[in-house]
């Protein structure tokens, strides 16, 4: 690790993909620390999730810049990322001393489950061990239960699979989000009296089961679809969204599209005509 000025600093370390209930009571705790110490707040964190580098690959619940967004409007001055393959081979008390080298911490801020260095041999145990030594304070934050489960990424990602993101939401204490650019389609749901913007779903989010969804898009109630539209034949899958009363053009632009509910499933349609009559129906129940 470099050196920095940001000595003196109250770290919090994590991942922290998406925000959940239960990251935001790390983040607070170490924010009302650094207020009543008068020290900076730092996060320490990867550009990819530690997942990604043993598994190969990994879905995330927000894209890292969006992720950032959140924990900057939690108070949290300075976030820092490292490359995670610097240090997952180093004994964790090396792991240990290069942070106080860089930060001087004067207070640390982990998860219940925060673990570090080779072989994961760093632990909560291991942080409060050498407090007296390195002149910090740890603060463990114990897990935030909800309905007698403990709130995870994993717990989240799990309900978004299913389609349960009103769960989802609830967990996070947000809206599930997906940002895309908007691209030149068939414009088929034009020919059908529903213009929609049409993108491509976002690389690495955890994918959401096809079908119709309530979302809010440019302060708007919207309708997203995302599947293969099989009354069409088509074979790659497309998210694409009709705001309802919009005519504004919107190629080439992003947009977040914050998932409230999903309406239905994927269904394929006899005609045209059952397909309009349904999407109607789609339109009104979002609207409500």
């Amino acid at each position: 690790m470099k050196q920095s000025n940001l000595s003196n600093s109250t770290l919090i370390l994590g991942f922290f993909d998406g925000i959940h209930i239960g990251h935001r009571k790390v983040i607070e705790s170490a924010v009302n620390f650094a207020h009543q110490t008068g020290s900076k707040t730092v996060l320490l964190t990867f550009p990819e999730s530690p997942a990604e580098y043993f598994n190969g690959k990994n879905e995330y619940i927000y894209n890292r810049n969006f992720n950032y967004e959140i924990i900057k409007s939690l108070g949290v001055d300075v976030i820092n990322e490292e490359n995670f393959s610097d240090l997952v081979n180093i004994t964790a008390e090396d792991y240990l001393k290069a942070i106080i080298e860089k930060y001087s911490p004067i207070g640390i801020f982990t998860g219940f489950n925060h673990t570090f260095g080779a072989n994961r041999q760093g632990t909560p145990e291991l942080f409060k061990k050498y407090e007296a030594k390195y002149n910090y304070k740890y603060f463990c934050i114990e897990p935030v239960k909800k309905d007698n489960a403990i709130v995870s990424s994993t717990l989240i990602k799990e309900l978004l699979k299913n389609g349960e993101v009103e769960s989802a939401n609830n967990l996070l204490n947000s809206n599930f989000v997906l940002e895309s650019e908007v691209i030149k389609g068939v414009q088929r749901g034009r020919e059908l009296g529903f213009p929609t913007a049409n993108m491509v779903y976002p690389d690495k989010i955890i994918g959401l089961p096809f079908g119709v969804y309530k979302v809010d898009v440019l302060n708007k109630t919207g309708v997203m679809n995302w599947g293969i539209k099989p009354t069409f034949n088509n074979e790659n899958p497309i998210l694409e969204v009709h705001i309802p009363g919009f005519n504004g053009d919107l190629y080439g632009k992003r947009l977040k599209l914050k998932v409230l509910k999903r309406i239905r499933g994927e269904k394929k349609f006899n005609s045209t005509e059952d397909l309009k009559s349904q999407i109607h129906k789609d339109i009104e129940e979002c609207l409500k």
